[in-house]
């Protein structure tokens, strides 16, 4: 019969890896103190809205590279998700455009 054993081995923290995450984490933090101070400083209109999101597109990259571990695949891979969002943006511009222009029309 084997008798279980309760100890738990402690292994070594790794710096660099903590280090990354930090790293991550305050650039996350800065865009997201970037965004609140465009919020309450700038008025409402497309350049906000751009603004808006052109930064929400850079904290989903950090947090798709780094927290998923997309940024470490290859560069097949990292493609294959990109142009899609890069046409998914592309869509929303127009449409941002569009609508605007339509609303016009319809004063």
């Amino acid at each position: 019969m084997e008798l279980e054993t309760t100890e738990v081995q402690v292994i070594p923290e790794d710096k660099s890896k903590i280090n990354k995450i930090l790293k991550v984490a305050l650039i996350l933090g800065v865009v997201t103190a970037i965004e609140f101070v465009i919020a309450f400083t700038v008025p409402a209109g497309v350049f906000r809205t751009s603004v808006f999101i052109i930064l929400t597109i850079v904290k989903a990259f950090y947090i798709v590279a780094e927290f998923m571990h997309l940024g470490h695949e290859k560069k097949s891979l990292k493609l294959s998700i990109l142009l899609p969002i890069i046409f998914i943006v592309f869509l929303i511009f127009i449409l941002m455009y569009q609508g605007a222009a339509i609303l016009e029309v319809l004063q």
